[in-house]
């Protein structure tokens, strides 16, 4: 939370100091950044099913609930409780992409389980120092949105870790670390599409299939 929040105010304030053109060379290095990562994670599938799976039943479920709906409409809510005088679709943006970027992936849910589970923050302390690097570039380009991802964060990452500290170890397997790793790859790819704005996909209706993956995994695999 601390990175994400200290990474967009160094961003904000760095941003007014450069120019629309260098803001939109950084986004697009991102995005292709991204894109790497997507192709990196989803190629840790042992069966492409899993994933494809995951994805349709997870974005039917997300669409059913307005995942993507829901968050935006928390964007513009703290907008206008704590910027008003920001243009709503940049702050909104920029606090859908950060959220979306920062909480999807098996970075998340791993580093949370370790720490819950055993105590050990190492992968967190990793994740949240490249968090706080794209707060930087993400807040020089949407502004104060990218800020209050970190409230997201908390509470997912805080809740997987009370997760963890509760139930104990055994929860994921080898396998299902993979096919969750590479169902979310598939929406990191997606994050990346938004970022060059050649498709507004609705990541985060697809966020269900990051519980869908596993549970498919535990039932179907050998």
């Amino acid at each position: 939370m601390a990175t994400v929040a200290g990474g967009a105010a160094i961003g904000v304030l760095a941003g007014s100091r450069l120019a629309e053109r260098f803001r939109v060379t950084l986004i697009s290095g991102i995005a292709l950044i991204t894109f790497g990562v997507g192709l990196s994670s989803f190629l840790e599938t042992d069966n492409a099913v899993f994933p494809v799976v995951s994805i349709v039943l997870g974005g039917l479920i997300g669409e059913g609930l307005r995942l993507e709906q829901r968050l935006e409409g928390v964007g513009e809510r703290l907008r206008r409780r704590f910027a008003a005088g920001q243009e709503g679709s940049t702050f909104v943006e920029g606090f859908v992409t950060m959220s979306l970027t920062a909480c999807v992936g098996a970075l998340t849910v791993l580093g949370s389980l370790a720490d819950g589970i055993r105590g050990d923050n190492r992968l967190l302390v990793v994740k949240a120092s490249l968090d706080g690097v794209v707060a930087v570039v993400y807040a020089a380009s949407f502004g104060w949105g990218v800020a209050f991802a970190a409230l997201t964060v908390g509470v997912l990452q805080g809740g997987i870790t009370v997760l963890g500290a509760v139930l104990g170890g055994g929860l994921l397997t080898d396998r299902m670390v993979a096919e969750l790793s590479a169902t979310g790859g598939v929406m990191i790819f997606g994050i990346g599409l938004r970022l060059l704005d050649l498709r507004p996909v609705p990541v985060a209706s697809y966020l269900p299939g990051l519980v869908i993956a596993p549970v498919l995994v535990a039932l179907f695999a050998r």
